[in-house]
């Protein structure tokens, strides 16, 4: 009996610490003056000082503008697909503009290419894509890239010709 009334004194006590140093609720243990309290609409100058923290609870939060949208031209996305299509497409993603084409033989033959195809820009100009091309053996010329963005470019132009024939 003697040992389970010593550690329910030991627990009782332990507990009663761990509750007095929480914040707020019984007052300074130790005797001295209570901390001053912060208005309750100003943060202290410690938080202020420190970023924002995140927690993994942010990852469910929606703090995108559902203002801000992507804009991808649909002739350039549709051009490249046409002008690479002997090439397998191995991802797509049209938020982004971001095409991934595996190794494919163009037409003609010669050696096998892979491509990454950018559309950066809704405007139908050379800025707004950007071609990445790859050999089994490295990467290619910058003009054998350059000759594909603007073969993408022609492609796009007619594209947009044909749908305002519609």
């Amino acid at each position: 009996m003697r040992i389970g009334r010593t550690t329910l004194t030991v627990v009782m006590i332990t507990g009663g610490l761990a509750l007095s140093g929480c914040s707020g609720g019984l007052g300074n243990i130790f005797g001295g003056q209570p901390a001053a309290q912060p208005v309750a609409n100003e943060r202290p100058a410690r938080e202020r000082s420190q970023p924002e923290r995140e927690t993994i609870w942010d990852l469910f939060a929606d703090r995108d503008d559902p203002n801000t949208t992507v804009e991808v031209n649909k002739y350039l996305w549709n051009a490249a697909l046409d002008v690479l299509n002997f090439m397998p497409l191995e991802s797509a993603d049209p938020f982004t503009g971001v095409m991934v084409f595996g190794y494919g033989t163009p037409p003609g033959g010669g050696g096998a290419y892979r491509a990454t195809v950018v559309v950066r820009d809704p405007a139908l100009d050379a800025r707004s894509i950007e071609v990445a091309l790859m050999s089994r053996g490295g990467p290619v010329s910058t003009e054998t890239a350059h000759q594909v963005e603007d073969a993408i470019l022609a492609r796009a132009r007619q594209l947009r010709i044909q749908d305002r024939k519609l």
